[in-house]
């Protein structure tokens, strides 16, 4: 771990801390789900393409296809054969 904390203020100033021209020169960023990196991404790095890595992008999707799964047996009875099923 580079850094203490992931807040905003804090990886702006440790990226700035790169010249215009190397941070201009990336071209990808792989990222979490995280609401505000994408900020940061955009004011720190001008031409990079953000990438949503697998493990999160996988984990959204099972996550709502539970819970469409459990939203679909609460409405049958428990004792049905489509809630077995």
């Amino acid at each position: 771990q580079i850094l203490r904390t992931r807040y905003k203020k804090t990886l702006l100033k440790y990226f700035g801390r790169f010249s215009p021209q190397a941070r201009a020169n990336v071209k990808t960023v792989t990222m979490d789900l995280n609401f505000y990196y994408q900020d940061i991404v955009r004011a720190c790095f001008p031409n990079a393409q953000i990438v949503i890595d697998c493990f999160h992008m996988i984990q959204m999707l099972t996550r709502s296809f539970n819970s469409l799964r459990v939203r679909t047996m609460k409405t049958f009875d428990k004792k049905s054969r489509e809630y077995q099923l």
